[in-house]
């Protein structure tokens, strides 16, 4: 019976010069190449060892066989066969292995979250980072960060990258992030481009954002806007209310959700929301208009006692829940979102008014300008942006003979 191991001998093993494999059975080979570079024209010959994993043959190379003899060889080929009938893969289990004392992805990641902890705007961002890196990066998460090439970072982005473009974006800014830490920690090479890097390299493998569908949020045309504002009016709720305010201030629906008292002053009609709660991680000041001084008025007269909010929800001491404002649209049968309205009140100022573009993304909270500019411009034009909101908070005056009956439902928020 022909033997199904140690199917060859040194002398072969030496000899040997038909390029290609040839087994010594157990999944060991001795491969044949011609090789490269100055040892162009020579015949070479190294180990391999190959086997299947979860459905696809891989190959482990053991060495040329100047540096491992046959016997050696042998003994490698059967201490892998043993971690295979132990269901470990040997090349993962060897890359474990090697990747003792050198930081991996995960170690990274987790170091400069770590760092960064006084710079994230809440907690629940902080903690949504770390996670959302894990989650999309498990298959480079162990893995040394000198080791992480073009071919992973593509890997992990292309099933994403149509289907969830701005979630895709996003974890490739913070792969890249994590990246340039480990370089400037010394963990890889300085003249070693970051395999994340958009621009000159990802740049030519995946499509440009322009090509994407980012979701824009649907905006009411700004025309139909004052109707609608008589239609929430009419009903006595909270959510009615908080849904109007955020409309006439511009801002966005959690800033609006999240007014506390404290942020008002009811002296300079302004609300003055901190950074912690801006997008942009700055101070923004929204000068009121009268009707929104009206509807603080009316949230003031069913403040609970103890409870920080402008507009408090079911529970105690608790905001309006994050859904209501949603939830109200639906109700109302509206197609568009809440943050739409935003684009609705630039739409205005851009079609029926005179003021500069410059205050009006002033009013949406937007930066204006490049870093120079803006480290010229100091003040944040509040009397101008005062008599804008006043503009578009009287706007609504044209349908106002429109008479709207309330059709709040009981028990409604």
């Amino acid at each position: 019976m022909a033997r199904s191991i140690n199917k060859l001998n040194a002398r072969s093993v030496d000899s040997l010069k038909t390029l290609g494999r040839h087994s010594d059975g157990g999944g060991l080979y001795l491969v044949v190449d011609r090789g490269a570079g100055a040892a162009a024209g020579h015949v070479t010959r190294r180990w391999a060892f190959m086997y299947r994993s979860r459905g696809r043959l891989r190959e482990m190379g053991l060495g040329s066989t100047l540096d491992v003899k046959l016997s050696r060889a042998r003994e490698l080929a059967q201490s892998y066969r043993s971690q295979i009938a132990d269901g470990i893969d040997p090349i993962e289990a060897r890359r474990a292995e090697q990747s003792k004392g050198r930081s991996t992805v995960g170690a990274v990641a987790s170091d400069l979250h770590a760092a960064r902890a006084g710079a994230w705007k809440n907690e629940k961002f902080a903690k949504q980072w770390l996670v959302h890196i894990e989650a999309y990066c498990k298959p480079i998460w162990n893995r040394p960060v000198d080791e992480i090439g073009v071919a992973d970072v593509v890997a992990i982005l292309k099933p994403i990258w149509t289907t969830k473009a701005e979630t895709a974006s996003r974890l490739r800014g913070r792969i890249e992030a994590v990246l340039d830490a480990a370089r400037v920690r010394g963990l890889i090479a300085e003249d070693r481009a970051n395999p994340a890097r958009w621009r000159g390299n990802l740049a030519y493998i995946l499509p440009k954002r322009q090509r994407l569908q980012r979701g824009h949020h649907r905006a009411m045309p700004y025309a139909d806007v004052p109707a609608f504002l008589v239609r929430l009016r009419g009903r006595n709720a909270t959510a009615a209310l908080c849904l109007e305010w955020t409309i006439l201030t511009a801002a966005r629906s959690a800033e609006a959700l999240g007014a506390r008292w404290s942020e008002i002053d009811a002296d300079t009609k302004v609300w003055t929301i901190p950074k912690e709660r801006m997008k942009g991680n700055r101070e923004h000041r929204v000068p009121l208009s009268d009707r929104c001084m009206e509807i603080l008025r009316e949230m003031g007269q069913l403040r609970g006692a103890g409870n920080p909010h402008v507009f408090p929800g079911q529970k105690a001491g608790k905001k309006l829940s994050v859904m209501a404002l949603e939830m109200l649209m639906r109700r109302l049968k509206e197609p568009f979102t809440v943050h739409g309205f935003r684009s609705s009140f630039r739409d205005w100022c851009g079609e029926c008014t005179s003021y500069p573009r410059e205050i009006a993304e002033t009013a949406l909270a937007h930066q204006v300008g490049n870093e120079v500019e803006r480290s010229y411009r100091r003040g944040d034009a509040l009397e101008k942006r005062r008599a804008l909101m006043q503009a578009w908070a009287d706007y609504r005056s044209e349908v106002d003979n429109v008479i709207a009956l309330p059709v709040t439902r009981p028990g409604e928020l």
